[in-house]
């Protein structure tokens, strides 16, 4: 067992960073990412089950597409997610999404990010 080591003002030396994470819950997503994914491509599915229930004069169709597209959107989605988010920041796929808003959805409004386009110096004063 690791003895634990204390600063001078009695916290703790080492905290891991693990604990700040959100768990990942099912195939590589978290929580908020699965249900995301749950609710668009369910979503999806009702949509796409409405001419099938009319196509077939069954009106239970619907629910069923829906459940089938949040299985199959799941399965599909946290594998691709999975290979997107490996070895980048915890926070990346939240920051993506939100610059792809900030470019291209400016009218649903929501905190601005800086979006420049250029080269970025550093210029320092000589003494």
């Amino acid at each position: 067992m690791a003895e634990t080591t204390y600063l001078k003002d009695g916290t703790l030396d080492f905290l891991p960073h693990n604990l700040n994470r959100q768990p990942i819950v099912m195939g590589g997503l978290t929580a908020d990412e699965m249900w995301g994914t749950v609710g668009a491509c369910g979503g999806a599915g009702v949509i796409l089950g409405i001419p099938v229930s009319f196509l077939f004069g069954n009106p239970s169709l619907f629910i069923a597409c829906a459940l089938v597209g949040g299985a199959l959107g799941l399965t599909v989605a946290s594998r691709i997610l999975r290979k997107m988010k490996r070895g980048r920041p915890d926070t990346w796929f939240y920051r993506q999404l939100q610059f792809y808003k900030a470019q291209h959805l400016p009218f649903l409004g929501g905190p601005q990010l800086v979006i420049r386009k250029g080269a970025w110096t550093c210029r320092r004063t000589g003494k």
